[in-house]
């Protein structure tokens, strides 16, 4: 029987994560440069529609589908995701029609008890969102040069033959490779969100090269208004993104609400001490991306450690984000423009390694507690080795998939220079922001 408690809170908390790529479009869009606001924007609501199709499609499927035996990728036996969701219904519930999907009393879920708490539809729907914000983060690192079309292609083919089947290694059940054999834990997408999109940028601009100008000129947010509101958004959004990955309303979820509370608050205080220390000001754009931060570290243990915890994570993200955007990544060279890299795949990285060090064994899914409780590394190298998978895959998919989808565009996914130096908006778009403006950019 269902409970609607659990019914009304998953609700919720899918159109709360829903809410959040339209607001990393608001973050994305102030960090950009005036010239080039619309096509940093419009390459995130294009996400938006690829995404939702692609995942209705055959994405849930491949990701959530199948019965686990194949460890990276779940749904190889039900390519055609409609159909096949309609044959399972019919099979289980006796009933060739949609009610038994909209009821929830079909086999639509893999899990058994997360059918019978809520309409397991709403599940589809829930796991859209993630794969939306995922592959709206990518973008970021390619602000100002990519081609508009050549970005498009890379997600529709990103998000069925690289998250998909990193979503099923790590959340698919028994077989998956991350979360069962290797056992390790992600709450909410420490490794499946976040490690994977700004992993991905990595490579991407990486792929493109650097913006004109890049190391001479300096590139500032254009609108600081517009990012504090994108990161209103996300962290609003943020608290159905790890609550409602308990999949029910109960102790755990509250324990993950607090717990994304307390993490982003740390975050946003000691990132705040970093640039008070390094340049001697406080800034909003550093308020907001220390808010940013700390919600990314305590995505993967948001249900797994104790609010204190919590607290430490946040505090200690900050400055490992700060120094990577600051200072690494001067000094390597990489011109990963809205700093998608820095932010959320170095983030993620040390909030999967302190879960490691503060689960708590009865919160764990594998029973296994942090180094902190229990003194067994094991948990800890799970974690490491977690994301050390994540990394080899993540990065030798990206490459591929990079060198097809350049092929398919000329032989280069760059605009041309005189496109770039113009600004996409105008180029590309047809449209300006700020179409009365007359300065320069």
């Amino acid at each position: 029987m269902l409970d609607t408690g659990s019914t009304g809170f998953m609700l919720v908390c899918t159109m709360l994560v829903l809410l959040m790529t339209p607001g990393l479009a608001f973050f994305y869009g102030g960090l950009s440069r005036r010239k080039n606001v619309v096509n940093t924007m419009v390459m995130i609501f294009a996400v938006l529609g690829i995404v939702g199709v692609a995942w209705v499609a055959c994405g849930w499927s491949f990701a959530y589908g199948g019965d686990g035996a194949i460890p990276v990728f779940g749904g190889l036996d039900q390519l055609g995701c409609l159909s096949a969701v309609n044959d399972m219904v019919a099979e289980a519930a006796g009933t060739p029609d949609a009610f038994a999907i909209l009821s929830g009393q079909g086999a639509l879920a893999a899990d058994p008890e997360l059918a019978a708490s809520y309409p397991a539809i709403i599940d589809i729907v829930f796991q859209m969102a993630f794969a939306m914000i995922t592959c709206a983060i990518i973008t970021g690192a390619v602000a100002g040069r990519m081609k508009f079309g050549a970005v498009c292609a890379f997600v529709a083919v990103w998000v069925l033959a690289v998250y998909a089947p990193l979503a099923h290694m790590v959340w698919g059940g028994e077989g998956s490779l991350i979360g069962e054999v290797i056992g390790a834990l992600d709450f909410a997408g420490g490794d499946v969100v976040h490690i994977s999109s700004g992993l991905t940028g990595l490579v991407l601009c990486i792929m493109l090269g650097r913006r004109k100008g890049f190391a001479v000129l300096s590139y500032r947010p254009h609108n600081v208004p517009f990012v504090a509101l994108g990161a209103a958004l996300l962290w609003f959004g943020w608290f159905g993104f790890n609550a409602g990955s308990e999949f029910a309303a109960d102790g755990v979820a509250a324990l993950a609400l607090l717990n994304t509370v307390t993490a982003s608050a740390a975050g946003v205080l000691s990132w705040l001490m970093a640039e008070r220390l390094h340049v001697g000001k406080c800034t909003l754009v550093g308020a907001a991306t220390g808010l940013v931060a700390g919600l990314v570290a305590i995505t993967p243990a948001a249900g797994f450690v104790e609010p204190w915890a919590a607290l430490v994570m946040g505090a200690v993200v900050s400055p490992v984000v700060y120094a990577a955007i600051s200072q690494a990544k001067r000094r390597i060279g990489y011109d990963d423009a809205l700093d998608a890299f820095g932010c959320h795949c170095v983030g993620g990285i040390v909030g999967g390694v302190l879960t490691g060090l503060f689960c708590v064994p009865e919160l764990s899914w594998t029973g296994a507690g942090g180094l902190l409780y229990t003194g067994d590394w094991s948990l800890l190298g799970a974690q490491v080795l977690g994301i050390v998978v994540t990394v080899v895959f993540v990065v030798a998919a990206d490459v591929v998939l990079g060198l097809i989808v350049r092929a398919c565009f000329g032989g280069s996914l760059r605009v041309s220079a005189a496109d770039e130096a113009a600004g996409l908006d105008v180029a590309v778009h047809g449209e300006s922001a700020y179409p009365a403006y007359l300065g320069l950019d």
